[in-house]
């Protein structure tokens, strides 16, 4: 990472979430670490009344932060609050309720017009509960979708991530009796396309190795259990590889995480939630985060919910919060890198009007691929 002072000018917005699940409670531990103040400027959209209600809740008396009207205002080595509303709230803790959706709402929307108009760097969401936060402008099955059309993307997608493993949700948040219907060769071609300026772009793999996983149960036994894996699955995956993508597959995904094939393959891209979601979580139940590639602005998130069954009780690890904040920061400067580095090719390119193919052929599969 860079040093700890170019690290303090980046702004990292952060969206309260639901305010009586696990979010101020993660939040509070991470940032209790001053050592993360050297990370970058959190900028809370939220309320100081309400965090000083989970501080004490959590004995964390000692957590000090300052209250500012606008990002600008936000001062480095601080914990910043923007102060979305002054009335006193009803809290209850580990309940979804109205006022709990129509909170975590009103932060999301100010966060993303802020991140917008440049006056913050990235965001890091907090969890919602996806049931209470719907209503007439808010009418998603949750934050990707929502952020994917805010920010007016053609394609996104969400990557769980931890350590080395990236897995691709194809699907998003689908029910799985809709999945074989909405998996198509032209959908596969989209996702990997993303998936892969994203691993080069946002984490910096210069010649990423995707595996794609199989639809049906032993990539459907040559027709006997499906033919989706042979007739769309297949060939997407043969398409991708002309145009330059190293996507493999597809895997059976039982034997692909037993076996450990996952360590073979920068990236993954599973074609349904579980099918990603259940080995990630095994992997790093504690530790992972939730990045949304495909959009032309950086949110990560921590993988875990709302958790309302430990709120209020001091349980919940503040790691993968504390993981997202830091891979929001990686992310800005991997993408300031490769923007610059291709810059600097197809400018000295054109300026010793040098054609390689190898040079062409990248520059031009980047620019076939959505712009994040």
């Amino acid at each position: 990472m860079a040093n700890s002072t170019e690290n303090t000018s980046v702004k990292i917005g952060i969206s309260q979430g639901d305010i009586n699940g696990i979010g101020y409670e993660v939040m509070l531990k991470c940032f209790s670490d001053s050592r993360m103040m050297d990370t970058c400027t959190p900028i809370l959209y939220g309320s100081s009344k309400i965090l000083s209600y989970h501080k004490k809740l959590i004995n964390a008396g000692d957590f000090a932060f300052v209250n500012i009207r606008n990002a600008e205002q936000a001062q480095a080595r601080k914990f910043n609050v923007l102060n979305l509303i002054q009335d006193e709230v009803k809290i209850d803790i580990g309940q979804p309720t109205p006022i709990g959706g129509q909170l975590a709402a009103m932060s999301l929307e100010r966060a993303c017009s802020e991140l917008m108009e440049g006056r913050i760097d990235a965001l890091v969401t907090n969890p919602i509960n996806k049931k209470n936060i719907q209503s007439e402008t808010f009418n998603f099955p949750g934050h990707t979708e929502y952020l994917t059309k805010k920010f007016r993307s053609e394609e996104s997608l969400m990557i769980m991530t931890c350590r080395n493993i990236h897995i691709g949700i194809m699907t998003n948040h689908l029910a799985l009796k809709d999945v074989p219907n909405v998996v198509t060769k032209d959908l596969i071609l989209r996702k990997l396309r993303v998936m892969n300026l994203s691993l080069k772009r946002d984490f910096g793999i210069r010649m990423p190795k995707i595996a794609v996983l199989a639809l049906n149960p032993h990539a459907g036994d040559h027709g006997l259990i499906g033919s989706e894996d042979d007739d769309i699955v297949s060939p997407a995956v043969k398409q991708a590889f002309d145009e330059g993508i190293l996507a493999f597959g597809p895997y059976p995904s039982d034997g692909f995480f037993g076996n450990g094939s996952m360590n073979d393959f920068d990236g993954v891209m599973a074609l349904y939630h579980d099918q990603g979601l259940i080995p990630f979580k095994l992997m790093s139940f504690t530790e992972g985060v939730n990045f949304t590639a495909g959009l032309p602005f950086v949110r990560t998130s921590p993988a875990h919910g709302t958790a309302f069954e430990i709120a209020g009780k001091n349980k919940a690890s503040a790691q993968s919060f504390r993981n997202a904040v830091y891979l929001a920061v990686d992310i800005l400067k991997h993408r300031k890198e490769y923007d610059n580095l291709n810059s600097n090719i197809l400018k000295k390119a054109k300026r010793d009007n040098i054609v390689d193919e190898d040079i062409t052929k990248e520059l031009q599969q980047d620019d076939q691929e959505p712009t994040i």
